[in-house]
């Protein structure tokens, strides 16, 4: 069983939360997020109130359980509060600019690296410093770390891309005789 699919999510007010068929929205103040969900877990939506339970006694709708549950919780946070990440960009001629919607790196490559920004995200890029904001957790979350993904982090100098709370584990390197 379970644990966070046995719960019940209470709908905040301000939220307005919609089902047709397997189609679930949910609008509040900073936009709206919409999702195709399975019918392996029947969502119910009752006065305030969201109920999740399993169609079937099988292992895949036991596993959607969970995960459906988590899902709706993060869209219901994200269009009250967006979620943030922040990346640290370190090393001598790495630079990071926004310019319209993609970004424009220098990663010592010879040549410069052109992202572009999807849809529903705001980018910012003020020095090293680089913060995404969306009202959908997965698309910020995944949109990071493709860009994260440019550039690593190296262990021995600490060159590279990283997340703000992230500690790199730094290595020693050769040693001389």
């Amino acid at each position: 069983m379970s644990r966070i699919g046995k719960q019940e999510i209470l709908i905040p007010s301000g939220v307005e939360v919609t089902q047709n068929g397997n189609v679930f929205s949910v609008k509040g103040p900073k936009g709206t997020l919409t999702k195709t969900f399975r019918d392996d877990v029947v969502i119910t939506v009752a006065d305030k109130k969201i109920t999740l339970t399993i169609k079937r006694n099988d292992k895949f709708s036991k596993s959607l359980w969970g995960t459906y549950a988590s899902h709706i919780k993060n869209m219901i946070a994200g269009v009250q509060t967006p979620y943030q990440k922040k990346l640290i960009l370190e090393g001598v001629g790495y630079k990071s600019e926004v310019k319209g919607k993609e970004f424009n790196f220098a990663l010592g490559f010879s040549h410069p690296v052109v992202v572009p920004i999807p849809e529903g995200i705001t980018a910012t890029a003020e020095k090293n410093n680089i913060t995404i904001t969306g009202i959908d957790k997965e698309l910020v979350g995944s949109f990071t770390a493709s860009i994260r993904a440019l550039k690593k982090a190296e262990p021995y100098k600490g060159k590279g891309m990283r997340y703000d709370n992230e500690v790199i584990r730094r290595k020693q390197g050769k040693k001389t005789a």
